[in-house]
């Protein structure tokens, strides 16, 4: 799958895929990360990204020119691409849309802005979808682009050394992720519970299915509404609210 990135900070985009499974799914060529740096679309001799906001205000706005020659120079080799500009008044990014994502057959080109905001004809006329991950304000688009395709590339086939790792992750139920343990069994007077040290499969996956529908119900009861729930899944939540009582 390739990834292209417009930025202008490209050796941000660069350390991110230089270690652990995006490393690894780079030199495998399981994935093509390509960052562009939008300083070299520019046509004066400072190589100016930005400029003052028309109508005046606060800080600076990034200009149209350098993104419609980024974009037009990548999409000159004819690939089918889908544009996404990262911009927090976009549409809310979740595990949905990053399996959605993860089955594109086009290539992502990603927009990444900085300063006060990108001319508005950037959106207008290159963007094909717009993306936010949180509504909180970063100082560029650089950290949620990352976040995007990190989450995208760990659902390729391939990616991971156990296929089943991103289908038992947090949200690929629809609910939080279950607690985890390791060695050792018992640290600082915290013990492992019995359950995962029983042997008993079947006990261990209702335990690990309850504990993940307990902390949804604590901590993002909202998640309950939206996922898809067996009539188990209610059993055990009367469970739980007894338990919690």
């Amino acid at each position: 799958m390739r990834f292209e990135i417009i930025t202008i900070f490209p050796r941000i985009v660069d350390a991110y895929f230089s270690d652990g499974i995006l490393k690894r799914a780079l030199q495998s060529g399981l994935i093509d990360v390509r960052a562009h740096n939008l300083r070299d679309y520019t046509s004066d001799k400072h190589r100016s990204v930005d400029d003052y906001p028309y109508g005046g205000g606060p800080g600076m706005v990034m200009k149209p020119e350098p993104f419609f020659r980024a974009v037009r120079s990548i999409k000159s080799d004819g690939l089918d691409t889908l544009t996404i500009m990262m911009t927090p008044q976009g549409r809310l990014f979740n595990q949905e849309t990053a399996l959605t994502l993860s089955k594109e057959k086009r290539r992502l080109l990603f927009l990444c802005g900085r300063y006060e905001a990108i001319d508005e004809r950037v959106r207008d006329g290159l963007t094909d979808l717009e993306l936010s991950t949180g509504d909180y304000i970063l100082t560029g688009g650089e950290l949620p682009a990352l976040v995007i395709i990190d989450s995208i590339v760990r659902l390729l086939p391939g990616a991971l050394g156990d296929e089943l790792s991103a289908e038992a992750e947090s949200f690929s139920w629809g609910i939080l992720d279950y607690p985890h343990y390791t060695r050792p069994p018992e640290h600082e007077g915290r013990k492992v519970p019995d359950v995962l040290v029983s042997g008993n499969h079947k006990e261990i996956l209702r335990w690990r299915r309850k504990e993940a529908l307990r902390r949804t119900l604590l901590r993002r009861p909202v998640m309950l509404g939206e996922a898809p729930l067996s009539d188990d899944d209610y059993k055990l939540l009367s469970e739980i609210k007894e338990e919690e009582r």
